[in-house]
C-alpha cells in the first residue's frame, strides 16, 4: 500500500498570512531602524523596505523613506543620481537573483547594476527585501542589515 499526503498533513502548516497592519507597523519598524543606524553612520539618502508573500516572487508590497535627501546633486556631466531610482534597482536586482544586491554570479540584466548595498532574506511567509541609496555600498548594506533584522524579528 502506497501513502501519499501532503506537508500539511504531517503538522507543518502553510504560514499564516501577515495582517496589511501587522506589515505596515513592521515595515515602519524597519525604516525607523534604518534611519537610526544611517544617522549613526552620518549616512542620508533612501530606505526601502518590501515583503512578497510566498515561496516565489511575484509581487511585493513597499514602503520608502527619505533618510536627509533623495537625489544627488548635478556633477561635472551634468547628470545626480536619484537615490530612489538606485535603491528599487538594488530592490529589484534581489528579486530576480534571491541574493544580496551586488553579489550575484554573472552579468547583470539590462536595467541591473549590481551595486551593492540591499539584502534579502528568505522567512516563512515569503521574502524581506531591503535597500539603502546614499552613501558607500559597505555603508548602505550596514543600514539595510539594520533594517532587515527589524523586520525579521516581527515576522518569524
Amino acid at each position: 500500500m502506497i501513502a501519499f499526503c501532503s506537508l500539511t498533513t504531517l503538522g507543518q502548516k502553510a504560514p499564516k498570512p501577515i495582517s496589511p497592519k501587522k506589515l505596515d507597523a513592521l515595515e515602519q519598524t524597519a525604516l525607523t531602524a534604518m534611519k537610526a543606524k544611517a544617522a549613526e553612520l552620518k549616512a542620508t539618502g533612501v530606505a526601502v523596505v518590501s515583503f512578497a508573500p510566498g515561496e516565489t516572487i511575484g509581487g511585493w508590497t513597499s514602503k520608502m523613506a527619505v533618510v536627509g535627501r533623495m537625489t544627488d546633486p548635478a556633477a561635472t556631466d551634468g547628470r545626480g543620481n536619484n537615490l530612489l531610482g538606485i535603491a528599487y534597482a538594488k530592490s529589484a536586482e534581489m528579486a530576480r537573483t534571491l541574493v544580496n544586491s551586488g553579489s550575484a554570479p554573472g552579468k547583470p540584466m539590462l536595467a541591473e547594476f549590481y551595486w551593492q548595498g540591499g539584502a534579502i532574506e528568505k522567512v516563512k511567509a515569503g521574502w524581506l527585501i531591503v535597500a539603502f541609496s546614499g552613501a558607500t555600498g559597505e555603508q548602505d548594506f550596514a543600514v539595510s542589515q539594520a533594517g532587515l533584522a527589524a523586520i525579521k524579528a516581527g515576522i518569524q
